[in-house]
């Protein structure tokens, strides 16, 4: 067991270098360009997303072991989200016109 605690902690710590290096991309970004703060936030997020889902491939984690990190409230949500994405319907598209007349 301990050999798995060993591992969760490894990934804390990356984590935790990871948002220290969002932090400091960020700042530096503030400085040198003059973005909206909407598409700042976007870039970040998706760095931080791919970040986060290659240290999930690397540790070979599952979505319980990444669930669990968080507490309860937020797991709940983020499998909630996870569903929901899974169930939610594509958009139909407009249907053919027909002739009319088939006969």
């Amino acid at each position: 067991m301990s050999l798995q605690k060993d591992a969760f902690r490894r990934f804390q710590e990356e984590l935790a270098a990871l948002d220290q290096q969002i932090e400091k991309r960020s700042t530096e970004q503030r400085s040198t360009k003059k973005q909206t703060a909407k598409q700042a936030a976007m870039s970040a997020m998706e760095k931080a997303k791919m970040e986060f889902l290659a240290l999930r491939e690397r540790h070979k984690l599952t979505v319980a072991d990444v669930v669990a990190f968080f507490p309860e409230e937020e797991g709940i949500a983020y499998l909630q989200s996870l569903i929901a994405q899974v169930n939610a319907k594509p958009k139909r598209g407009r249907k053919p016109k027909s002739s009319g007349s088939d006969a």
